[in-house]
């Protein structure tokens, strides 16, 4: 968890039926944000049993290599895995979606970005039918601008604005190999009985950046047309380079 109340300022703006909220980071708590964001790191990208086991049979220092080879060490890497980090904590802290996949664990190589939809989240009511999904996309930056915002647009409302079959089928075997068979058996009903219905979906559109975006996204948000609820979030941390350093320096160390 983030716990973003404890060193952001919190705004919401209505734009037509959708909604915009803007993270004003506290220049004097980024020392707090960065150990609280930098405890939290690693079960993004190891599951914690397994951190645990490698501790358990080969030590403190075998469990910290561990941890450690997981992370990139490209500066645009950590930038695309911190806002991506910070987009699932987020949703976890502010919406009904807590269902999901951590998906950093199933990188390829620790320098290299992910295909697909940058965050799925799900909810699950108790009657059949009840499946509600989250589909966001995540842009970091210094400077947040209008091409990189429409970018982000475009993916949101690909696959005719649904999640892409790939990235549920994904998240569907991830959690079978979990156990977890309530959320893994709805994807796969969802995808091979049903079909994804654009009823169950929601967008979310996350920006972390040094620059307050909130214009930008007004103006792109106003120029929605569909009929997918919106939920534009921009987290603004004005030393943006400076903070994601320290967040990674955190965990090594």
């Amino acid at each position: 968890m983030s716990n973003f109340k404890e060193w952001c300022d919190e705004t919401e703006t209505s734009v037509s039926t959708h909604k915009l909220h803007l993270l004003a980071a506290d220049p004097a708590k980024q020392l707090h944000a960065v150990k609280v964001i930098a405890g939290a790191i690693p079960e993004y990208y190891a599951a914690p049993s397994r951190i645990a086991d490698i501790l358990n049979r080969l030590g403190k220092p075998a469990a910290a290599n561990f941890v450690e080879g997981k992370l990139p060490t490209l500066p645009s890497i950590k930038s695309g895995d911190l806002g991506e980090i910070l987009c699932n904590a987020y949703v976890t802290e502010a919406t009904n979606f807590k269902l999901g996949i951590k998906r950093l664990r199933w990188k390829d190589h620790r320098n290299m970005s992910m295909r697909g939809e940058d965050v799925l989240a799900f909810s699950l009511g108790p009657k059949a039918g009840a499946l509600k999904i989250l589909k966001a996309e995540v842009k970091s930056r210094v400077a947040m601008t209008t091409g990189v915002i429409e970018e982000a647009r475009e993916a949101l409302s690909s696959y005719k604005e649904l999640p892409s079959p790939h990235a549920i089928s994904f998240v569907a075997d991830r959690l079978y190999q979990a156990g977890d068979m309530a959320l893994s058996d709805a994807l796969d009903k969802a995808l091979l009985i049903d079909g994804l219905k654009v009823a169950q979906v929601t967008h979310m559109l996350f920006t972390f950046s040094g620059s307050n975006p909130s214009n930008l996204l007004k103006t792109n948000l106003s120029a929605y047309t569909g009929v997918v609820p919106q939920k534009y979030v921009a987290l603004q941390v004005k030393a943006h380079q400076a903070f994601i350093k320290d967040v990674f320096d955190a965990v090594v160390k």
